[in-house]
């Protein structure tokens, strides 16, 4: 399993990489989908809308099951990575570059803190 050094990471297996000093851009990693499977369908109707820290912002959805994403901090949500809509698979297939899920403008950029860093993601899936 990839874990990307450069990244931050949540409990619910999503990253982020910062593009700016308030914008992050937000996917889920590669255990994730891996765990999911096949990606079929992802949903983020939010775009343009105002979220707390932990707040559903969209769902994905596999052959497998249905989850709900969660925003890892608070913020807007800019933009939706409008490839996902014709091409879900793209997140299977690079999940941490062309498989980017949403950017965020972040209301409160000292939440980056309480995520977790590479090695800590590392523990929580046995890496």
């Amino acid at each position: 399993m990839t874990v990307k050094d450069k990244l931050k990471y949540t409990k619910d297996h999503e990253w982020l990489r910062v593009e700016s000093d308030d914008v992050v851009v937000v996917g889920i990693t590669e255990y994730a989908q891996s765990e999911l499977g096949d990606i079929v369908f992802v949903e983020v109707e939010t775009e343009g809308e105002e979220l707390e820290a932990g707040e559903v912002f969209g769902s994905i959805e596999a052959v497998k099951t249905v989850s709900d994403m969660y925003m890892p901090v608070s913020g807007q949500v800019l933009e939706f990575n409008e490839v996902l809509t014709t091409a879900p698979e793209t997140i299977n297939q690079d999940a941490y570059e062309a498989g980017w899920i949403i950017k965020i403008k972040m209301s409160d950029p000292q939440e980056l803190n309480e995520l977790l860093t590479p090695e800590k993601y590392k523990e929580l899936i046995g890496a």
